[in-house]
């Protein structure tokens, strides 16, 4: 998956679903999620909560505030998902996502 911003947009949101390894939506019911964000090229790490939109079917949103998306560059992410039983699975599991926060005009 890649999302594309412009470079100090709020708007909109990064939606995603959380898949296990054969594909399945991950149930994420009583369980905490965190959105991680790390750029490839520059200093800059994002570790914040994701919302979850629906947990039976593994649907996540990370709302953007200011200052989320002031350094343009492209992004490794990913989701760490915390269960009950305190264990921790990170998904994607096999690399990352990307997102991409492109140069604004003005």
């Amino acid at each position: 998956m890649t999302f594309t911003i412009k470079q100090n947009d709020t708007a909109p949101a990064l939606e995603a679903q959380l898949l296990d390894s054969e594909g399945n939506p991950i149930n994420l019911d009583m369980c905490g999620v965190r959105f991680h964000m790390q750029s490839r090229y520059v200093k800059k790490t994002l570790i914040k909560p994701a919302t979850i939109v629906d947990a039976e079917k593994g649907l996540v949103r990370v709302d953007w505030q200011e200052g989320d998306t002031d350094t343009v560059s492209t992004y490794k992410c990913e989701f760490q998902v915390t269960f009950t039983d305190n264990t921790i699975l990170t998904i994607p599991n096999d690399g990352y996502f990307l997102i991409n926060i492109v140069r604004e005009l003005a």
